[in-house]
This record gives structure tokens, sequence and C-alpha cells, in this order.
């Protein structure tokens, strides 16, 4: 299990740092480029073995509270619309939110597999 999450936060540790570095083009990049440098500062501490679980349930309840208000309408027509365009550029508004919905679940995910280990190596 040691060598499973060694490998895993490392992984997202590079990732998020990258997701920060393309949200700096974004039109609200103060919010996620700050969002994805803590997902990544998070991954390292859990690299390290260190799980802070009240920072961490915190930002867990931000994220899913976030993905939950920018939830698209219908995440078929999201897909279909961007199969149909091609490329990744920002198109709509709802495009941006659908994406920033996933955004917010990727980071929940992650600092939930962190926090759940933090909670099992503190039992």
């Amino acid at each position: 299990m040691k060598t499973f999450s060694k490998y895993f936060f490392g992984f997202w540790f590079f990732a998020f740092l990258l997701f920060a570095y393309w949200q700096i083009n974004d039109p609200d990049p103060e919010i996620w480029v700050t969002l994805y440098i803590g997902a990544a500062i998070f991954s390292g501490l859990a690299f390290r073995g260190k799980y802070p679980l009240i920072p961490l349930a915190v930002v867990i309840l931000v994220c899913l509270a976030g993905a939950i208000y920018f939830y698209p309408d219908s995440v078929s027509e999201w897909v279909n619309y961007e199969l149909e365009n091609k490329d990744l550029t920002m198109k709509t508004q709802e495009s941006e939110e659908a994406r920033e919905t996933f955004g917010f679940l990727i980071i929940a995910v992650v600092l939930s597999v962190a926090a759940f280990m933090g909670w099992r190596k503190g039992k």
C-alpha cells in the first residue's frame, strides 16, 4: 500500500501543478491556480505520509459544493458538444462551467483518498 500511495500522490502532485499552469490563461485564474496548487500541496504532503485531516475535509467539501454548483444540465450534451468542436478552446460559458465541475471532482476524489489514508493511519 505504501508503494501505491507514493506513485499515486506523486503523479497527482505533478498533474495538479500542470493543471495550475494551464489555468493561467483561464478567465478566473486566481481561483483555479490557487485551487490546483493547494491540491498539489496536499498531494505532496500525502506523498510524504502526512495527512492533515481537517484541512483536507474542508477542501473536499468546498470542491464537492463547487461541483454541485457548476454541474452541467446535461453531461451527454456537453460531451457531444466537445466532440463536435474537435478542439479544446472555450466556446461557451456552459462549456467552461462543465469543465470546472470535473476539475472540482478530480480534486475531491484525490484528496478523499488522502483523507481516507490519513484516517486509517490514525486508527
